[in-house]
């Protein structure tokens, strides 16, 4: 993380804080740029990436939404557990290559 430019950190963070400001009212009834109410918390396709999910019976929903979860959570365990390797220094036993 050190090796990361100041650019890329600023670049970052205006990215995060545009998409905050643009969906601090987002299912609240406030000024939105599209009408648009969110079925659960977390909710942002903004009636523009749908995937056929409105078609999906509620039981499917819920099991997509917890499929989901689940991946979130495996990838967050994977990058957890290359961060810890890489400051064992590690790292170049798991991933081969100039690392």
């Amino acid at each position: 993380l050190d090796q990361v430019p100041g650019m890329v950190w600023a670049q970052l963070g205006f990215t995060v804080a545009l998409c905050e400001a643009f969906n601090q009212n987002h299912g609240k009834g406030g000024t939105e740029l599209v009408d648009f109410e969110p079925e659960f918390q977390g909710d942002f396709r903004n009636n523009f990436i749908d995937y056929g999910w409105d078609k999906l019976t509620p039981e499917n929903k819920l099991k997509k939404r917890a499929i989901e979860l689940n991946n979130g959570r495996a990838a967050m365990m994977g990058i957890l557990g290359l961060m810890v390797h890489d400051k064992l220094g590690n790292l170049s036993d798991i991933i081969p290559g100039n690392v």
